[in-house]
């Protein structure tokens, strides 16, 4: 269980314990799923006429939930963002081997950019295998040593190096992906090292998703934070290649890409120059906003300088590669329930009345953008981090029905898995760890975004051990959403779904957020976390207690 157990007897012994939550509604949920996700919003992305709608509406449901405006007397946080959507791409063409190549935008390869300027120009780049694209001084590990790749396109693999083992343990955390893993780490390190561009060799279990959401995800508008040197700094292009097309440019190369890839594994693995050359162009419409955090609070009766943060995420991907004419990505799952559920949380502690802590529910912005709004609420918070006591951030509520158990992302990492154990143990359901921690679904939603700056978050999913079919039906069905609705015009408000197993994991965020508020203490993340020693800072930059 890595360590969960642990964290469980770590939980602080004076936290006060709310006997069990207040019914959670289920027609409150219905209605603000329903209505976020409607084609009138047209899929949510940030700076669209969908995001005016979303603002609005949420503003009126927080307050109709009894919240006050959490932004001093405003319901909202400016976030700002630059619009960039690559326009008239080129295909990818490799020179320089046995046999020429020319990879199509969308069918064979994702292209874009960080950089706020009109115009991209990839030309006759050299071409580096570099492994899995990590710089790891504390591991001794460096698939960039001894090779200048500034002006050069770096090809990278997806996950970490260990990705593949069976257990826990390894240099990356065995079959647990690391930040290492993920894809904004990728472009990131390219970046630093100086690549024109980097590509990522897209395999689907590794990455977790299938080509469908890579391309559904990186062929519209894209977000950025918006940045004083218009990110130049970055990589001129990033994105990612099809796995059947990777194998061609190794071969072209005179290269075998298994073999390859097989040796990027091994600490010390060196990049491999591939003798080839890369060029691609793409004309960039450029658009600056602000999108925008929706913010509430409901003030404590005893602390109120003291937090509690609830979070989710209100963006979806907006217009999208169509599907059977379908071109409006609607995030009914990902993420109108998850924001139903923040607002139904607001009604149910304004009905309860104040905690001893304030509580702060915040709709964000931008996550499926690279967590934006959280990034931002994280580097310019609206309450100060040192005095947030812990959250959680729900995303993507599962339909599944009820569960014996919930899906613990990140067990082991905080005192705040106590918090759920005990909430557990008022439902009479069990704690799983994640049957595949290879996904790195903690780094991949806004909790993240906390974390780097020492907030303990929880995050959970529904359980997949169904009181209706057990294990096999729950796999069934997490297998049906990835496979057929993730990322995709089909994640649709669906009028059948059965909520109570949504319900019951509202009401156990409802018992974590409210034995926080209502407690004295302040839990920390276990010793060896990589944030706890940013919480210790934080916190003694206060005078207070680690």
């Amino acid at each position: 269980m890595r360590r969960f157990v642990l964290a469980a007897l770590l939980a602080t012994p004076g936290m006060a314990l709310a006997q069990s939550a207040p019914p959670i509604s289920v027609e409150t949920m219905k209605a603000v799923t329903k209505t976020l996700s409607s084609d009138a919003f047209e899929g949510r992305a940030p700076g669209s006429a969908g995001e005016e709608k979303t603002l609005a509406y949420l503003k009126a449901q927080f307050e109709k939930a009894g919240l006050k405006p959490g932004n001093k007397g405003s319901w909202l946080q400016d976030v700002p963002l630059v619009e960039i959507t690559a326009q008239n791409v080129t295909p990818l063409t490799i020179t320089g081997g046995k046999t020429p190549l020319s990879l199509a935008y969308g069918k064979d390869m994702v292209i874009g950019t960080y950089r706020v300027t009109p115009h991209i120009d990839v030309k006759d780049s050299d071409i580096v295998f570099a492994g899995y694209g990590i710089n790891a001084p504390e591991k001794g590990w460096n698939d960039y040593a001894g090779l200048d790749v500034k002006g050069k396109t770096v090809i990278v693999l997806i996950n970490d190096p260990d990705w593949q083992t069976p257990g826990l343990t390894g240099p990356f955390n065995g079959r647990a992906m690391t930040y290492y893993g993920r894809w904004t780490y990728k472009y990131e390190e390219a970046a630093r090292q100086g690549a024109a561009a980097v590509i990522i060799v897209h395999q689907t279990e590794p990455a977790a998703y299938g080509w469908n959401v890579v391309q559904s995800s990186n062929t519209g508008a894209a977000h950025v934070a918006d940045a004083a040197n218009g990110h130049m700094d970055d990589s001129a292009a990033h994105g990612w290649m099809q796995l059947d097309k990777a194998r061609a440019l190794f071969a072209s190369a005179g290269k075998d890409f298994d073999s390859l890839a097989a040796a990027a594994k091994v600490k010390g693995f060196k990049p491999v120059p591939l003798g080839l050359k890369a060029s691609v162009s793409f004309d960039n419409q450029i658009k600056k906003q602000i999108s925008h955090n929706v913010v509430g609070i409901l003030p404590g009766r005893e602390a109120p300088d003291e937090y509690v943060l609830l979070s989710a995420h209100w963006d979806h991907l907006g217009h999208c590669t169509p599907v059977n004419g379908d071109g409006i990505c609607n995030g009914a799952v990902d993420n109108a329930d998850g924001t139903a559920a923040l607002v139904a949380l607001a009604e149910a502690n304004a009905k309860a009345g104040p905690a001893r802590r304030s509580m702060v529910f915040v709709a964000l912005t931008a996550e499926e953008s690279g967590l934006l709004g959280s990034a931002y609420y994280g580097e310019n918070p609206v309450y100060p981090l040192a005095k947030t006591v812990g959250g959680a951030n729900m995303d993507a509520l599962a339909m599944y029905g009820p569960s014996k158990d919930v899906i613990v992302i990140g067990p082991g990492k905080s005192q705040l898995d106590g918090y759920l154990t005990a909430a557990l143990k008022r439902q009479g359901r069990t704690a799983t760890p994640e049957p595949t921690p290879e996904k790195g679904f903690y780094y991949r939603s806004d909790h993240f975004s906390l974390a780097k700056h020492g907030v303990p978050m929880v995050y959970f999913e529904t359980g997949q051990n169904l009181v209706k079919g057990g294990l096999a039906a729950g796999q069934a069905a997490a297998k049906d959403y990835e496979e057929n609705r993730y990322h995709a015009p089909s994640d649709e408000y669906d009028p059948n779904w059965d909520w109570s197993g949504v319900q019951q994991d509202v009401g156990l965020y409802y018992m974590i957020a409210r034995d926080l508020a209502d407690g004295r203490d302040w839990p920390n993340w276990t010793p060896g976390d990589e944030f706890r020693a940013i919480r210790d800072r934080s916190r003694a930059s206060l005078g207070a207690a680690k």
